[in-house]
């Protein structure tokens, strides 16, 4: 068995995680989200977390119980709806945000994990967002210059992975997991199918497992969806 296989996510994260670190958590809403790796730091007597993650989870679900813990001291987001207990911390100071416009913030995680410092975005010239930061003109236009994001551990959910720690991917639960796992110092991914070397279409691979250190398989999962909309089927005509 590969030395970067865990039996479950308590014994994946052990060791790794820490008061006061930065964490990554994959997932866009609560799809895609590494839903095993948030419970097992819920039990962990660990605080102080800055993290960086799209959302804080939904009201109950995802990160949600880490904030509810009072686990998390900072978010680095770039929704926070659906989540009435993020707003409460919030606005009576009892948890820092730095809010990040979604595009810039999957940018400054790539540029994290490709090993740039900082790039220039159009994006929030003249908000809040730009407050304190350098900004600069190209070609007749203002750009704001964003630092890239690293982080002490990054937790990703993938569909399928391999011993050696490749990773695949299924349709929009990929979202910010691909990237995140390259900018940690420590990459812990959950899978729901884990396969030995070679089983994996190498075409098919999202993260090469250079980039995993610690894998475990988990399971069931609930894959909840905030809201559920559907729309009638128009009436069927007979020609």
């Amino acid at each position: 068995m590969s030395k970067k296989v865990y039996p479950d996510a308590t014994a994946a994260l052990t060791g790794v995680v820490f008061d006061g670190m930065t964490l990554m958590s994959g997932g866009f809403g609560l799809t895609g989200n590494p839903e095993f790796c948030i419970a097992a730091l819920a039990r962990m007597p660990v605080k102080g977390l800055t993290v960086i993650s799209n959302n804080c989870g939904a009201d109950g679900f995802g990160l949600w119980t880490l904030l509810n813990n009072g686990q998390i001291a900072k978010m680095v987001s770039s929704y926070v709806g659906e989540n009435k207990l993020f707003e409460q911390l919030y606005l009576t100071g009892k948890l820092a945000l730095e809010l990040t416009p979604q595009g810039t913030l999957a940018e400054r995680i790539r540029a994290g994990g490709a090993g740039i410092p900082a790039f220039f975005t159009r994006t929030g010239v003249g908000t809040i967002v730009a407050e304190g930061k350098p900004v600069q003109e190209f070609d007749g236009e203002l750009y704001v210059m964003e630092r890239a994001l690293r982080a002490d551990v990054a937790i990703v959910k993938a569909w399928k992975g391999d011993t050696a720690g490749n990773l695949v991917y299924r349709k929009t639960a990929r979202n910010f997991n691909p990237m995140m796992a390259t900018a940690a110092k420590v990459t812990v991914a959950e899978v729901e199918e884990l396969v030995e070397p070679g089983e994996l279409d190498a075409d098919a691979i999202h993260t090469p497992g250079i980039y995993v250190q610690r894998i475990f398989r988990g399971g069931p999962y609930e894959k909840k969806i905030e809201k559920l909309t559907t729309r009638p089927r128009p009436a069927q005509v007979n020609s």
